[in-house]
């Protein structure tokens, strides 16, 4: 095991309530961003969850990965049902990549004076 994720969801959260602690009004806000897509359920909990987990794996967010796991497993996902949402995250990164490699060469045409 790479980390010890129940231990760290537990240090993470203490980490929250004491920025709960000192900027109250910060953690508030995002309390109720996180549940505004909630209120309407049009995707379902787990659709939502396996998104957060592709979108967490995208913004290489520890925390997001094991509050979104936990999550997603309560909400009835499979690890194969987790791992299709990962392969999208895994497609759209490469995906990127290509896009960036496209703009960089066409920084390189425009600041070097080459032709494309």
């Amino acid at each position: 095991m790479m980390l010890d994720w129940a231990d760290y969801r537990r240090q993470l959260g203490d980490g929250v309530k004491e920025l709960g602690r000192l900027s109250p009004e910060t953690v508030k806000s995002y309390v109720a961003l996180n549940q505004a897509g909630q209120r309407t359920d049009i995707l379902g909990a787990k659709t939502r969850e396996l998104i957060a987990l592709a979108a967490a794996v995208m913004a290489r967010c520890d925390g997001c990965i094991a509050t979104h796991v936990d999550a997603a497993i309560k909400h009835g996902a499979s690890r194969e049902e987790i791992a299709e949402a990962l392969s999208v995250a895994i497609a759209v990164n490469a995906g990127a990549a290509l896009v960036y490699s496209a703009r960089t060469l066409d920084a390189h045409a425009a600041l070097s004076g080459a032709t494309q």
